[in-house]
């Protein structure tokens, strides 16, 4: 064999491989792209943080209106646009003191997902009945003093939303 011609049988083999195993995964992620766009400004991956944005509806506004709950969704986006917090949608859930939820555990026991998971998609959509709120809390349960410092924007069913 001409000499030229084994030198390029390994850089040969190492782009069928390399070929093989792109077009693998390609057909194993089923077409799907693993990052959407929102109208809301947030990239989001598909199913995991859509869920996770819908059980933390669920556990904060479960009870409360259709519109409430998607007011829950859109302060968590309205809080990884801002600088003061994580700009991804599972860094600002799971900031530490950020929800009861999450520090006490509810948001991994709810199991009826399907009007949180309705409102999380709204509020994926661009709708922010907030108006950019960052903050809300329920004026009746005990809060930090510190809540009382922001700027009430509005108020939805038994939660008050602020900057």
């Amino acid at each position: 064999m001409h000499p030229f011609r084994r030198r390029l049988i390994i850089p040969l083999l190492l782009m069928v491989i390399l070929l093989g195993a792109a077009l693998w995964q390609f057909y194993h992620e089923g077409h799907l792209p693993r990052i959407l766009p929102t109208q809301a400004g947030v990239p989001v991956a598909v199913g995991d943080e859509v869920n996770l944005l819908a059980r933390l509806i669920a556990a904060e506004a479960g009870n409360e209106p259709y519109e409430g709950q998607v007011a829950v969704g859109a302060v968590v986006l309205n809080r990884v646009r801002s600088p003061l917090f994580p700009s991804t949608i599972s860094g600002v859930i799971y900031e530490p003191w950020a929800f009861e939820s999450v520090a006490n555990g509810l948001i991994w026991q709810v199991s009826n997902l399907s009007t949180a998971t309705a409102a999380a998609a709204d509020a994926l959509n661009g709708w922010d009945p907030t108006y950019g709120a960052l903050f809300f809390w329920n004026p009746a349960k005990p809060v930090s003093p510190w809540i009382w410092t922001r700027s009430i924007i509005t108020q939805i069913g038994n939660h008050v939303f602020a900057r």
